[in-house]
């Protein structure tokens, strides 16, 4: 798979909206930081009350993803987050190396592999169907 074009990235966090009927609103920007390179920041409000907050760092030179953060929260709560922080010592996150994510309980040391996320392609879609999906406190992506 070809990384998108510069301007296809931008028009792709634009258009999240309008592609993604969980979400109720958006605040996503797309910056221009140097030529060839990009961040998006801000959030993301869901139907099922839950909010997303992405900072993500894309390298269009390179074609990929350099590096991201994106957190969930219920109201104030955090309830999970996603990071690419290797953590080789856990063979339990070695299918997605280095992407996986934490959650309750013991949010900081309960991570789980995160099969949806990558440098190679955009995260955001695949993203936003899995937050959509965390209507109840305990789903998760096995209960789905």
């Amino acid at each position: 798979m070809i990384f998108p074009s510069q301007s296809d990235y931008e028009l792709l966090v634009y258009t999240l909206p309008q592609t993604h009927p969980d979400i109720l609103s958006s605040s996503l920007r797309f910056y221009t930081t140097s030529r060839g390179t990009a961040m998006v920041k801000s959030k993301v409000r869901f139907r099922n009350g839950l909010e997303l907050r992405v900072n993500e760092t894309v390298d269009f030179v390179a074609g990929r993803i350099s590096n991201y953060s994106y957190t969930v929260f219920r109201g104030e709560e955090r309830i999970r987050w996603y990071d690419p922080q290797p953590h080789p010592e856990a063979p339990e996150l070695a299918s997605t190396y280095p992407h996986h994510y934490h959650e309750p309980p013991d949010i900081k040391r309960n991570r789980r592999p995160a099969p949806g996320l990558s440098f190679t392609a955009p995260n955001l879609p695949d993203l936003i169907a899995e937050v959509a999906q965390l209507s109840s406190p305990a789903a998760t992506p096995d209960t789905k």
